[in-house]
């Protein structure tokens, strides 16, 4: 079923408190959350709903993790259940978690930079649903997921926090929000703290913005079970990584940020990590071929051999070294290419 996002305009000049929390975190992550929620009573009059990218194969230790961190009760987040205040839901491995109304809504659709649990399809669900109720907070992690995200809490009333860069272990997520934002709160965990519970404990004016066609179409993916509608934007002469599918440029997205057919998002960092792994694992299928090539094709030698095909072993001969020869070279350019991650080097210039 589709979410109707037109119930949750938020009514110009209504008095709300910012009661929806979402936090992202990647690389070096799990102590920042342990820090950030042992410094939030358990009388928080906010719902925390936890992101941290993880192997989409592993259990996950850390609700139990979080729950121990403070007197605020945290879980493993459930499909459907209702957002209260004073507790923390932790996305599990492998599902989206999304905001859906007042509810937890759970989704394994398409991969977001990459990641699934990721950062930007909370956010984004969250600046649709809960507009100017919700904080959004960037923690220690790499590359740039949330940025966007962010982004649009800010454009909905909503207000963003991020782990300051110089205290982050690493700093490329929290140095993405801060460049997608205009008016970012950057501070220590503890202060982030104390402003998420100043935050929501006040009620106050708010003047929020209608949900975007655009913000739409990006979130269908997540809750549709039906046909998608086209991407926003034009179409780009890229393809996705993760697909295959073509990729539509969102124009509104001043850093760049595409989307397949099928919801598959990237911004141009992820974009760039994405496909030096597409390279890879084509490098890796191109050398299996060859070295099954390589054994049918001995077969064969062994075979013209043995019946006295002189003219046939010849050329089975020749192709045999050519393919062995062509499998050392790619193997030697392989281990000597090792495509770097944007990371090193955009969190170097984002440092400047």
């Amino acid at each position: 079923m589709n979410p109707d996002f037109r119930g949750y305009v938020p009514i110009v000049g209504a008095i709300i408190g910012r009661d929806v929390v979402v936090v992202a975190a990647s690389a070096g992550g799990v102590e920042a959350l342990r820090s950030l929620l042992g410094g939030l009573p358990g009388d928080l009059r906010a719902a925390v709903m936890v992101v941290l990218h993880i192997s989409p194969r592993a259990g996950s230790a850390l609700p139990g993790i979080l729950d121990r961190s403070g007197p605020l009760k945290a879980a493993a987040a459930q499909d459907g259940e209702p957002l209260r205040h004073g507790r923390v839901y932790v996305a599990p491995p492998d599902l989206h978690l999304l905001l859906d109304g007042d509810a937890v809504r759970l989704s394994r659709g398409p991969r977001h930079n990459g990641h699934r649990p990721a950062a930007d399809p909370l956010f984004l669900s969250a600046a649709a649903f809960a507009g100017p109720r919700t904080l959004a907070v960037v923690l220690s992690g790499t590359l740039d997921d949330g940025a966007r995200g962010c982004a649009q809490v800010e454009s909905r009333g909503g207000l963003v926090a991020v782990q300051d860069p110089e205290e982050s272990p690493f700093d490329g997520m929290p140095r993405a929000a801060i460049a997608a934002t205009a008016r970012p709160m950057v501070a220590g965990l503890a202060d982030i703290a104390e402003w998420i519970v100043r935050q929501s404990d006040g009620a106050r004016e708010v003047k929020g913005e209608a949900v975007d066609q655009e913000l739409e179409r990006e979130l269908s993916p997540f809750y549709s079970a039906g046909a998608l509608p086209r991407p926003p934007g034009d179409l780009s002469a890229l393809t996705c990584p993760d697909c295959n599918g073509p990729l539509y440029e969102v124009p509104t997205s001043p850093n760049g940020h595409y989307q397949c057919i099928v919801g598959h998002a990237w911004s141009l960092e992820s974009m760039i990590d994405g496909q030096g792994e597409a390279v890879e694992r084509a490098f890796w299928v191109t050398i299996l071929r060859l070295e099954e090539r390589l054994h049918l094709l001995t077969r064969m030698l062994s075979t013209a051999q043995r019946h006295g095909q002189t003219v046939t072993a010849r050329w089975l001969r020749r192709q045999v070294e050519q393919d062995r020869d062509t499998v050392k070279a790619l193997r030697r350019l392989q281990s000597q290419s090792g495509w770097e991650s944007p990371v090193a080097v955009t969190e170097g210039d984002r440092r400047r």
